[in-house]
């Protein structure tokens, strides 16, 4: 096949890895400034290569008249989770979409591989707009937690560098580092609900220090210096109490006066 009909193959799914991950990314934004806890941790995606995509097609059989159907990996997104209860969420986040049809999912969580390999896997249909119009494509969507992909990672290095022959020591040493993998992901979930607590407690922090720093900027326009320099002196006093309690009632009332001096600024207006 020649090089230029494998970019005009492969640039499509370019398009759909690019806009995908934006998508996630974006899920991941609305629980922070919501401040909410985000199942989705991090996003990552590829176009698989062409070297990929021909041994891939030359393993199982694959004409080249059947490629686009049958590759169904050309686009992958990875989304990585920081507990495994939260795959479930963003599995079932991704069914609910109405941008996204699934075509099949495989679970191999509760369907261990032989290798030790864990993760969840949708394959999903997806439409970009290119110059020719619409075009309907298929990519694939692995969820995992932090502990699987480290594992599924040098995995994955490893049969690379053995080509599918990997030495029995080696794959014994694999084995142990997933039944390890495995108690890690099970210790973390024990204490999710406390992780969970300290990372919404330090996005809403952050949130509100960002808003109290926008309305401080905000005052100087429209108050004396003077003032303004008190009220940052009693935020940075707040902050340092790290209270969270005291840094609310403090934007309270940092938005009361805000809204009068907005209030004043307009009445002022010729």
């Amino acid at each position: 096949m020649e090089i230029q009909l494998w970019r005009s193959i492969l640039c499509p799914y370019e398009l759909a890895v690019k806009e995908l991950v934006v998508k996630f990314e974006h899920i991941i934004r609305e629980h922070k400034q919501n401040d909410l806890y985000s199942p989705i941790e991090q996003v990552k995606g590829r176009v698989k290569s062409v070297s990929s995509i021909l041994e891939k097609m030359q393993r199982k059989h694959i004409p080249m008249e059947r490629l686009e159907e049958e590759v169904e990996d050309i686009a992958g997104i990875r989304i990585i989770c920081q507990f495994e209860e939260d795959i479930d969420a963003v599995a079932s986040m991704i069914r609910n979409r109405t941008d996204m049809t699934i075509k099949s999912e495989k679970n191999y969580l509760k369907h261990i591989k032989q290798s030790g390999y864990r993760s969840y896997h949708l394959i999903i249909y997806y439409t970009v707009d290119t110059l020719n119009g619409p075009k309907k494509l298929q990519a694939e969507i692995q969820i995992r937690t932090m502990a699987m992909n480290f594992w599924a990672t040098i995995e994955h290095s490893l049969q690379y560098k053995y080509k599918g022959d990997m030495p029995l020591h080696v794959t014994e040493r694999l084995s142990k580092a997933a039944d390890a993998i495995i108690s890690l992901d099970h210790e973390m979930s024990s204490v999710r609900n406390e992780i969970m607590d300290a990372q919404n407690s330090s996005q809403m922090q952050s949130n509100l220090v960002r808003d109290i720093l926008n309305n401080i900027e905000n005052l100087y326009k429209l108050s004396n210096k003077r003032e303004v320099m008190k009220i940052q002196d009693e935020f940075l006093r707040v902050y340092k109490t790290k209270d969270l309690q005291q840094l609310e009632r403090f934007h309270r009332q940092l938005d009361i006066i805000a809204e009068g001096y907005r209030a004043q600024a307009v009445n002022y207006l010729p």
